[in-house]
């Protein structure tokens, strides 16, 4: 709580000192404003983007021509829609054959009528994994459709969906759910969202088709008359629709081949996932030019405090020790400070930039490591927080009853230095890269920390990680581990995937893809504010949000989660990661991390809850049950406090209605922390609540 206080103050603090001009309403349409948004009609056509001749198809809906190079004349109403798109990508040289082109002409402007600049999104070779998938339907009611909601994500794959999304390498069809943007009050400017119910698969490429769609009367909608004119029979003038419709005819087949006819058919199109290397390559470069110049040695580092603590003082820990990793900045700082983007050289390969940057460090050494040796591991802090959050009486906790010393940085990018300036990116987001580059640098220094906790020349060499006979707190024959919270358990996804040290990690009270977490979180609410300021078109906003994550891929467990278990990443090994959620979480969306597990192959805790606690029609659908006995692999575990259910729609759980937030009780329970210890050391899910749903009560330790 005290958390969203500071970050709500200085958040509102930038808002008044960056005000944007005044605005028609939380759902004003572009024309609306100051400045007219793109795709609208209120611009000049650019080259090649006439009417056509075919006109408009028997029944079909009235369009608009794109009024801005660079937007898709399938759909006619707003630029970058429908979105993610194979229309917006350039053949390259590339894993995927592809390289993102957004015209800046096309991209959102704030209401000062900058757009975004598009520059680093063109780098990508395709969009993210886990892509919310947008369109624009005016009048669409989905309970009349009989589109499958969050709360059904079985009925996606009903051979008669409404929505199809097809793998057009296998011919599978992708499990989804679809919604109506609630945040819209304005029904003229409701976005249509898909949300994949597993992340797609790196550089597949997949068919959508929306079909027989309907209105609040059980009405068919008349399909679009820029749709329409280029269906097979259609006969669009000049050489970009021309195109257009060949690409079409392209989707079409993939979709026929799966059983997908263009009967009723609204909308199609396609769009391809980027690679592995186009996500996590410059990270894995990173990591491969750090370590291969420490040739198994520890980094330097320094020591600037050692605190002993009396029983009296701390039951658990004995000694907190502080300091600075020296780590490569890869950043275009000296020092790399908020702002700071990749120091980016021939193919956008990151290098080094000539200083060290000093990453500060915390750990916890517990009591018993006086008498038995510590097993080493790795601890992320929560959103926007800082490396002390590892002094938590909950994470000492942890570390006095098990045995473990914790050790913390900052995910810099998203830590409390940064909270001024990613609040003013949400005045412009062309400058959303210098969050996600810095949180790449943050990868780096959580992998160094670790190696510094391991190797025989680090900090079990250094006195101050030993007991007064010189011998060493620290057990070097224990392999390094991870336990992160929040902030830490979606950040902590990626690190784990790309350390070479790691193997076993516990993803706490976690989630993934801030574009499903935000709208869904309490903590966004400061920020939506700014948000409503720059970007205050709710389709706008979705746009936004999409294109924000394939940035955020390349640091969050979204971009990673493919090779998050059994499918490693190079230079890594296979991991085994145990996912604690809290039921009717206010600040991380459950259902994410139930993504997440579909993702990653985990199996759930069974009964996760009580009867009638989830509202879903097949509670974690897709997701295999616990065997009986330690079962060593990975595991989403439900932890339930009694909080009431959040919205199915992407609404926050605010209100009382919603009771109390028990984001933290999981981490505060003795039961899951002896769940979590076992796991971090043998990699083991134990069953420690007795075959019945995993409860947790409202927090004792803070």
């Amino acid at each position: 709580m005290r958390l969203r206080m500071v970050m709500a103050s200085l958040v509102l603090a930038v808002a008044s000192m960056t005000a944007a001009p005044a605005w028609a309403g939380p759902d004003a349409a572009p024309g609306s404003g100051a400045i007219p948004g793109p795709g609208t009609g209120t611009g000049t056509a650019g080259p090649g983007l006439t009417s056509g001749s075919a006109g408009p198809a028997p029944g079909s809906a009235g369009s608009v021509t794109p009024a801005v190079a660079g937007c898709d004349p399938i759909a006619g109403t707003e630029c970058l829609l429908p979105f993610p798109n194979d229309w917006f990508t350039t053949n390259a040289r590339t894993p995927t054959g592809l390289r993102v082109n957004l015209a800046a002409e096309a991209m959102p402007r704030n209401t000062m009528g900058t757009p975004i600049d598009p520059a680093q999104w063109n780098t990508a070779d395709g969009f993210s994994p886990g892509s919310m998938l947008l369109a624009h339907v005016p009048g669409l009611d989905l309970d009349k459709t009989g589109a499958a909601p969050v709360t059904d994500v079985g009925w996606s794959l009903r051979r008669d969906a409404p929505i199809v999304i097809v793998d057009t390498r296998t011919g599978e069809r992708w499990p989804y759910w679809a919604e109506l943007d609630a945040g819209a009050t304005d029904p003229a400017r409701q976005m249509l969202i898909i949300r994949p119910a597993k992340n797609f698969l790196e550089g597949h490429r997949y068919a959508v088709a929306l079909r027989r769609l309907k209105n609040a009367k059980g009405e068919d909608l008349p399909v679009p008359q820029s749709f329409a004119r280029l269906l097979p029979g259609g006969f669009p003038s000049g050489e970009l629709l021309t195109r257009r419709q060949r690409e079409l005819r392209q989707t079409l087949g993939d979709l026929a081949r799966a059983g997908v006819g263009a009967e009723g058919l609204h909308l199609a199109w396609d769009f391809t996932v980027a690679s592995e290397q186009g996500i996590a390559g410059p990270v894995l470069a990173m990591r491969d030019q750090a370590l291969s110049t420490l040739r198994g040695r520890s980094p330097r580092f320094t020591v600037t405090a050692v605190t002993d603590l009396t029983p009296e003082q701390d039951p658990h820990v004995a000694r907190e020790v502080t300091g600075e990793i020296m780590v490569p900045n890869f950043l275009d700082k000296q020092g790399g400070p908020p702002g700071s983007n990749l120091n980016r050289g021939p193919g956008g390969v990151p290098r080094p930039l000539g200083d060290a940057l000093k990453a500060q460090y915390v750990c916890e050494i517990p009591r018993s490591a006086f008498e038995r040796p510590a097993r080493p591991s790795l601890y992320g802090h929560g959103l926007l927080g800082k490396a002390t959050e590892v002094r938590a009486r909950n994470v000492r906790a942890m570390a006095g009853e098990h045995g473990f010393m914790f050790c913390a940085t900052k995910w810099i990018g998203m830590a409390d230095e940064d909270i001024p300036h990613v609040a003013s990116v949400f005045g412009d987001f062309s400058a959303f890269g210098t969050v996600t580059d810095r949180l790449q640098q943050s990868l780096l220094n959580f992998v160094l920390l670790g190696r510094a906790m391991i190797t025989k020349d680090g900090f079990a060499n250094h006195d101050a990680f030993q007991d007064k006979r010189g011998r060493s707190l620290i057990d070097r024959r224990a392999e390094l581990a991870y336990d992160g919270n929040s902030q830490g358990g979606i950040a902590g996804g990626a690190l784990v995937a790309v350390s070479p040290d790691v193997r076993n990690a516990v993803l706490g009270v976690t989630g993934m893809n801030y574009s499903t977490l935000l709208n869904r979180s309490v903590d966004f609410a400061p920020f939506q504010l700014l948000m409503n300021d720059s970007y205050p078109d709710k389709q706008i906003q979705q746009i936004c949000f999409a294109l924000i994550q394939m940035l955020w891929d390349r640091a969050e467990t979204n971009g990673y989660a493919q090779h998050l278990t059994d499918d490693p990443l190079p230079g890594s090994p296979r991991h085994r990661v145990l996912l604690h959620v809290a039921f009717g979480d206010h600040q991380v969306s459950t259902v994410t991390a139930e993504v997440e597990a579909r993702t990653v192959g985990a199996r759930v805790h069974q009964p996760a809850v009580a009867d009638g606690r989830n509202p879903d029609v097949e509670p974690y659908w897709g997701l295999r049950a616990l065997p009986g006995g330690p079962y060593p692999g990975s595991a989403l575990v439900v932890w339930d406090s009694g909080t009431p259910a959040p919205p199915v729609a992407n609404l926050p759980p605010s209100g009382p209605q919603y009771g109390r937030d028990p984001h933290e009780d999981p981490r505060n329970d003795p039961g899951a922390r002896m769940q979590k210890a076992r796991f971090l050391r043998d990699g083991l899910v134990v069953d420690v609540c007795g075959d019945a749903p995993c409860t947790a009560g409202p927090v004792g330790l803070s």
